[in-house]
């Protein structure tokens, strides 16, 4: 009967510990797109430079799956404003990260070098 109580409780333990990371995750990504948005009446660039518009890409960016087109698309319409970005201290960590290195690079879109 131990053994079983032990076990029962290493699972637990386990789904405890993985529902923590998953709210974690999702946390980070709200902030991540509460960042964004809050950032783009900050972003002194023309109308057309709105990093909300890199929402679709936000996923890829915290994790390791392949950009959408979606994404690819708007990171390609976003290109002349990453300079910007990378200079806005609210989304230089985002736009600087390497898994947004590694998103620009899937996308074709090469990294500024600002």
């Amino acid at each position: 009967m131990h053994h079983f109580l032990c076990a029962k409780r290493k699972k637990k333990t386990a789904a405890t510990r993985l529902l923590k990371m998953k709210m974690v995750s999702f946390f980070m990504i709200v902030m991540v797109a509460a960042t964004m948005l809050l950032a783009e009446a900050q972003v002194s660039q023309a109308q057309t430079c709105n990093p909300g518009q890199l929402s679709p890409c936000l996923g890829a960016i915290m994790s390791s799956t392949p950009p959408s087109t979606t994404c690819c698309s708007k990171l390609k319409e976003q290109k002349p404003c990453l300079c910007g970005y990378l200079k806005d201290p609210s989304l230089k960590q985002f736009v600087s990260s390497p898994g947004a290195r590694k998103v620009a690079s899937d996308c074709g879109v090469p990294y500024p070098s600002c």
